[in-house]
């Protein structure tokens, strides 16, 4: 029973390590690995390689060797047992297995800054208030991880680090080695960061195809993931300015037809149509339901939506045109059967409409209003707006 026990909690921590793991590696190219000399007493600074574009944490180690001592492990041989900064992370252990195996008498303080400027003061005072970190505690050995999300050091767009070091034997030399190592996001080390990214949605939102929707999100984070897989953001930044208008209008063609975005834009073009025919604002409601016609994506009810605001637009012709269209995609939509009698009333063909408005004179055109309310309705806001009125009682006495 123990062993069972003991099998299914190694099986529960070993699947949560991997689903913890980190899309990144450690990058050995770029890690900085010196070995200092430190006279009694004194203070000096040491700058490292440049941080790679997406480093979201490093691990050091410090330690200092008597005369003659050599480093029995590098720091990175280390990490090369280690797949990602979650397995230095989960506590003392992790910095344990950093430290180095060998370390002399002597002991130090080290301090670590984001700009030269602050460690050229340190040099000169010793101070570290404007340290990200602090080490005030002699030591003769140390390891550690520093992370973005957790540490001032690797905020913003740090690219370089100094650690000051004090030498705490006054009366000989100190030899100091140290060893950073950065860890690198794969998915920021293409150098999109936050800023970036706005800067792509930002210019999404301003554009006509954007100006079209409701909500534009889906669409421009489209944009953007298409955008962020065909270029890093260096290779981004040099385009010319028609390059880059040709991508973002290319991608954004890609994106507009891309099912799930469609068919979220379409629904918004025909929410804004709608919303603007109960406004009467009829000739700005036509554009919309067009556009929707144009690229195949109608319903008879666009049709129907359609065909009324042309009527009320006095635009005739246009408007059974388009509510004929209607009639093919759906033969059983009544609001378009009865649009296409009131087209065929307002434009003088009495007796086309006469038969529609008769054969259908019984049934309703939604579930909770009837072909004659509507009628009613309809031919009220007809006389409120000009339209030919002479043959509507004739309609009406038809019902009786």
């Amino acid at each position: 029973m123990n062993f069972k026990k003991i099998f299914l909690f190694l099986l529960l921590n070993c699947s949560y390590s991997s689903f913890a793991q980190k899309d990144g590696y450690w990058d050995k190219e770029r890690a900085t690995t010196k070995e200092i000399i430190v006279s009694a007493g004194d203070r000096i600074t040491v700058r490292t390689e440049d941080l790679p574009v997406g480093t979201t944490e490093i691990v050091y180690r410090i330690t200092l060797l008597d005369e003659n001592q050599q480093m029995t492990n590098s720091l990175v041989s280390l990490l090369k047992a280690i797949p990602d900064p979650y397995g230095i992370g989960q506590g003392s252990a992790g910095a344990v297995f950093l430290m180095s195996k060998i370390s002399g008498d002597d002991k130090c303080t080290y301090a670590i800054f984001t700009s030269d400027t602050n460690a050229k003061k340190y040099i000169d005072n010793g101070k570290v208030n404007d340290a990200c970190f602090s080490q005030n505690e002699p030591l003769s050995k140390d390891a550690k991880r520093l992370s973005i999300d957790k540490s001032s050091c690797l905020q913003g767009n740090t690219s370089t680090v100094w650690f000051g070091f004090e030498s705490k034997n006054w009366l000989l030399k100190q030899k100091i080695v140290l060893e950073v190592v950065p860890w690198v996001d794969t998915k920021l080390n293409r150098g999109w960061n936050q800023d970036n990214k706005n800067e792509i949605v930002s210019l999404c939102k301003t554009s006509a195809m954007a100006q079209k929707m409701a909500n534009s999100d889906d669409f421009c984070v489209c944009i953007l993931d298409k955008i962020m897989k065909q270029y890093r953001y260096t290779e981004y930044q040099k385009l010319l300015v028609i390059e880059k208008t040709k991508v973002y209008k290319d991608f954004g063609n890609a994106c507009y037809n891309d099912a799930s975005i469609s068919k979220n834009v379409y629904n918004d073009l025909r929410t804004q149509a709608n919303s603007l025919i109960k406004l009467q604002k009829y000739n700005e409601a036509i554009p919309k339901l067009n556009a929707i016609i144009t690229a195949g994506k109608a319903t008879a009810l666009d049709y129907s939506s359609i065909g009324y605001s042309y009527i009320l637009t006095k635009q005739y012709a246009k408007a059974i045109k388009f509510l004929k269209e209607g009639e093919k995609l759906d033969d059983t939509e009544l609001l378009v059967k009865l649009n296409l009698a009131h087209a065929y009333l307002v434009s003088d063909d009495y007796s086309q409409a006469k038969a529609i408005y008769k054969k259908y004179q019984s049934q309703n055109v939604t579930d909770s209003l009837s072909w004659v309310d509507k009628t009613k309705q309809d031919f009220a806001l007809f006389q409120k707006k000009g339209l030919p009125s002479s043959d509507f009682d004739r309609v009406l006495r038809l019902y009786n």
